[in-house]
Formats: structure tokens, sequence, C-alpha cells
């Protein structure tokens, strides 16, 4: 097999390309995949190699083949000039706007954004003199009137986190450029497969390949791939702060990259059935998935992503929270914990009204995100029907 190095693999379909991208089995003796490569120090030759930096890697933090082949098939398969890695999605996002904001900047989020996120913005950025503004996930090109002259970074999820608002992520960036600013964009919920950020104007793009590239709930790590423009600056934020990621979860990555777009199209499609099946539950007051007609920002999804994935939110008609603690309580299938992307089918209870603060947030009764796994769809339509049985119980 040839060296498929990430950067050669553009003659390929999709599906192939996230075969062989990043894979070497010449330059690892034959081995299918590459191993995990554990080690800090690397050893030059020479005094005058090691004091002019000679050689392919130089210290584990700055890589190793382990992580290099894992940067170069993502930054292949985003459309990235680069790629980092690091330990989680939160660090991610952390190392994206670090790598962009300085003291006495401003900085524009999203109010659907993740909650950590959020948090971050307030507390850390905020000691270390940038000021965050939080706008309306459906404000689209309205945004240049929140504009100020030290605004650097919009910063963009879409869908939104546990709401699903759908940004318009091309007229949001078409608006940042036009005032000098970057766009980052969180983009765990689509991935690259079924939104290409940079294509679509994302001058850094952030995953959580905790979710669907690890696939099996076994890893953390958080991806950040960036433009042309936007690169150099990422690389030498990640180089300055050494956030890396450790090889174990590295190598289960690059595994889990392999069977990735297979496991995102028979998500996607069990997710759309189950949605469309809690549609027509006379439980559930609305169902928050981009992919259905009924939802108000499908039309921006129709337009901008090439798929849906298995992650989505119901709002359910008014009852007590013990009632819905009925229902959950019971559940055989879904599993009740935070994340998602992996093979096993979750659902959590939510309210996000207390921390949003440009937009109110009142869907007119209880909230779950549910993570629809690789279960057969029949037998977790049964495991929630018997919850909703709960719910009608204990509603009384």
């Amino acid at each position: 097999m040839a060296v498929h190095s990430g950067k050669g693999t553009s003659e390929y379909k999709e599906r192939t390309r996230v075969v062989v991208a990043g894979r070497d089995p010449a330059g690892q003796h034959g081995f299918v995949n590459m191993p995990p490569f554990r080690g800090s120090t690397v050893i030059y030759p020479t005094m005058d190699d090691l004091m002019h930096r000679r050689g392919r890697y130089l210290y584990g933090t700055r890589g190793t083949p382990t992580t290099e082949a894992l940067e170069t098939a993502w930054s292949d398969i985003s459309g990235a000039a680069g790629t980092v890695l690091v330990p989680s999605g939160l660090a991610a996002c952390a190392l994206a706007l670090m790598s962009c904001l300085k003291a006495g900047d401003h900085l524009l989020v999203t109010d659907s954004v993740y909650r950590p996120t959020r948090n971050f913005c307030d507390t850390v950025l905020k000691r270390f003199g940038v000021e965050t503004t939080y706008y309306d996930p459906l404000i689209g090109s309205g945004i240049t009137a929140l504009m100020k002259a030290n605004t650097k970074v919009v910063f963009t999820e879409a869908p939104g986190s546990q709401t699903f608002e759908m940004q318009d992520i091309p007229a949001l960036a078409a608006a940042a450029h036009a005032h000098g600013a970057a766009l980052l964009m969180d983009n765990t919920w689509a991935t690259p497969f079924f939104f290409p950020p940079h294509e679509r104007g994302a001058d850094i793009a952030i995953e959580a390949g905790t979710k669907y590239l690890g696939g099996h709930s076994d890893l953390l790590l958080g991806l950040v791939s960036a433009n042309q423009e936007y690169w150099p600056r990422l690389r030498e934020a990640f180089d300055s702060m050494a956030i890396c990621a450790g090889p174990e979860d590295v190598f289960l990555a690059l595994r889990g990259l392999r069977t990735m777009r297979l496991r995102l199209g028979e998500q996607e499609r069990a997710g759309l059935d189950m949605a469309r099946w809690l549609e027509a539950r006379q439980e559930v007051k609305k169902v928050l998935h981009p992919a259905l007609s009924s939802f108000e920002g499908h039309a921006i999804w129709k337009r901008d992503f090439l798929g849906a994935t298995g992650l989505f939110s119901v709002v359910l008609h008014p009852v007590s929270q013990q009632a819905v603690a009925a229902m959950l309580d019971g559940l055989k299938l879904f599993g009740m914990g935070y994340s998602w992307g992996g093979f096993e089918s979750l659902i959590v209870p939510f309210d996000c009204k207390d921390y949003r603060t440009a937009t109110r947030f009142d869907p007119g009764g209880p909230c779950l995100r549910l993570q629809i796994g690789l279960e057969d769809t029949d037998d977790l339509k049964a495991d929630l029907d018997a919850g909703f049985e709960r719910l009608r119980k204990a509603k009384g």
C-alpha cells in the first residue's frame, strides 16, 4: 500500500478517504494501524542536529508519529491548513479562543453555546481582560450591529447546544470577515462530514473527538483546525501552551476514524426515525431536530448541511419533575449520562433558561436531549414507550 499522509487523498470518494487518510503501513513495518507512540524525549544523532533542532520530531509536546497521523488525516477531511490535538473538547474551545484574543479585545458568542465554553468566557477570558457579548443565535447578518472597533472573534455553534437553533454560518462569516474578525465554530454535532467548516467560512473549527470520532465513549479528545490565514497563530498558541492529547486517546481516535463515516450514516438514519416517531407522540410538544421539516431552522440546515447526526432534543407537554423522573429512572436501554456520539443511546433532562442572557428560552415544558446510538430502533421505541407509560401514571 502506498503512503497516504492525508494530503494526497482528494481523488478518492469520502468513504475511501476516511479509511486511508493518515496511514503509512510501509513506514510501520507493514502493520495496518499506526501504533501509539509514548514518549517525551527525541534523540538527535549529533550536537549540531540538536542545536539546530533538525529532525522530523523534536519533543513529545511538538508531536509524534501517532498525533501527526491523526492531524494530517483530519486536516484532509476538514479542508484545513492544519490541525492540533488537545485533551478534550473544552480544551479545544479554549485553545481556539486564546489563539485569537488578547487583553482589551471584544468577543461575540452565540447564546446557544455549549455551557462550559460560556463558563470559560465568563471566568478565564474575563480575568484576562476580554469582553464577551452573547448574541441571538438567529441573528445572521444582523450581527454587524453588535460589532465594536475591538471585536476580534465571532464564536458560533450550529446547531446550538441542547436547543438546536440553526445559525447562518456563511452570513456570520461574511459579517465577521468584513469587520476583520475571525469566525470560530464548534462543529462537533455535524462533524466535517456533514458540515465542511472551512469551506463554509469558518477560520478555525473545533470538534470534540470525544464524541463521534471516538465513537465508543472511551476517550477524551479535542481537535482544532484552521485555514491558511489562522493556522500559524493556532500552531503558535498550541506550541506555547503544550496542551497535548495522550497517545492512547489519539490511537483510539485513529481507530474510530476508520468507521466514523459509516457510524454517522447509521446514526443519522436511526436519529431521524426516532425523531419522527417522537414527533407523533401525544406526550411530546415539539421535537428539536434540524432535519425535520417542522423545525424552525430546517431551511438553513437543508441549504448548508450534508446530513444530520443522532443528537436532538424534545420538549414535553407540561408535567411535573417527578413524572419525568418516573419516565427516565426505569429506562433499560437509554442511559442517563453526559456526552454523546458513542454506540449507546443516552437521555438527559436540561433547562437552560437560567443562564441564557441574550435570548429567552421558554419551551413550555420539560426538555430532554437524546443521543441515538446503534441499537435497534424498535427496541429503543419500546423502551421509551414504557417510559411514557410511567410518565402518564405518575402524572396521575
